[in-house]
């Protein structure tokens, strides 16, 4: 999970400039698919967020979708999805460890509550101490999934330089971060992140968090949740009151191609185009589902059975540990005895 072999690169390099003509074309007007807007046939689409979090969109909440759909936002709310993104109060891991403390060469890791309820980041290299408040927990940490904290420091967020890992139940390095000691101080709390990377990041791990492009924290809800891969529900809601059933005002995935689902997840987990343009290579392409997928010798974009429903049902808690366990246990884990399958 993390080791001398995890890096990232948010840079992207001159030799893969040659794929911004292709992502052009799919961010030009695309087909109708299903009388869904902004899904094409011809190239995978890029910019899902026009549809999953259009201007002006009015978001119900959880509570108002358990309304019509409760077993669904029940279910979901166990998913680690639901708790992609968490206040440090609602961090199950930092109820848990009230204390955790890791070592990288001269520097001295801590996470620790305090008295009055604020968790607290801090590095020391023996002579000096850096605290900060934790603002945000991103990732589940639980079920095989880490959780790394964003704070800030000299006005700027951070990405902190370890991360819980349940496999350990303990600290070590961010998948991303090198394992070498940084040269000061306060290069070891962690590194910056970019606006374009902020938006990304709150993008992908809570919900109504971007809009055109701009990060609105004043709206956005911890987590994914359903209007997340659905888009904004309050239209939704009003045209099932009103009976007019024949314009439900929400996007349904389960509608999508293979290949189309496929783009829409991968707008989180990775496309071969965003891979390609990161300039992400080897061993830190295991964890970007979607891309690895298509890489695979039996993926066929117009073939359901290989797509990104076939193993993973977003709303079954179970579903996710897919990844973490032995292929002889995938389909009582996917179909579970007498539970059929839910509907996308």
């Amino acid at each position: 999970m993390a080791g001398d072999n995890a890096r990232r690169n948010h840079c992207i390099s001159k030799r893969f400039l040659l794929p911004m003509a292709f992502v052009a074309i799919a961010l030009s007007p695309s087909s109708r698919l299903q009388g869904q807007p902004g899904t094409s046939k011809r190239v995978p689409r890029v910019d899902w967020g026009a549809i999953l979090a259009p201007a002006g969109g009015r978001y119900a909440g959880r509570v108002a979708c358990a309304e019509c759909h409760p077993s669904e936002v029940s279910s979901q709310a166990l998913t680690p999805m639901a708790h992609a993104l968490a206040l440090p109060a609602d961090s199950e891991v930092l109820r848990k460890h009230p204390r955790l403390t890791f070592r990288q060469g001269p520097y001295f890791y801590q996470i620790l509550r305090e008295g009055d309820g604020d968790i607290r980041f801090a590095v020391s290299d023996g002579t000096r101490t850096i605290s900060v408040s934790i603002l945000w927990a991103f990732g589940y940490g639980s079920g095989g999934v880490g959780q790394t904290y964003v704070f800030k420091y000299g006005g700027r967020l951070l990405e902190s330089q370890v991360s819980y890992f349940d496999a350990i139940q303990g600290l070590d390095i961010t998948i991303g971060h090198s394992s070498d000691p940084p040269a000061a101080l306060d290069a070891a709390l962690g590194t910056l992140i970019s606006e374009r990377l902020t938006r990304k990041c709150f993008g992908c791990h809570a919900t109504a968090a971007v809009s055109q492009n701009s990060l609105q924290p004043n709206k956005m809800i911890p987590g994914i949740s359903c209007e997340r891969c659905h888009g904004p529900g309050q239209k939704h809601i009003a045209a099932v009151k009103a009976g007019k059933l024949k314009k439900l005002h929400i996007f349904n995935p389960g509608h999508l191609s293979a290949g189309d689902l496929r783009g829409l997840c991968g707008s989180c987990h990775q496309t071969s185009i965003q891979t390609t343009m990161a300039g992400t290579l080897g061993i830190n392409t295991a964890r970007f589902q979607s891309y690895r997928l298509t890489r695979g010798r039996c993926y066929d974009p117009d073939d359901p059975r290989i797509g990104c429903l076939a193993c993973i049902i977003p709303i079954r808690p179970g579903s996710a540990t897919l990844l973490f366990t032995m292929p002889s246990a995938w389909p009582a884990i996917v179909f579970p005895a007498k539970t059929p399958r839910p509907t996308p």
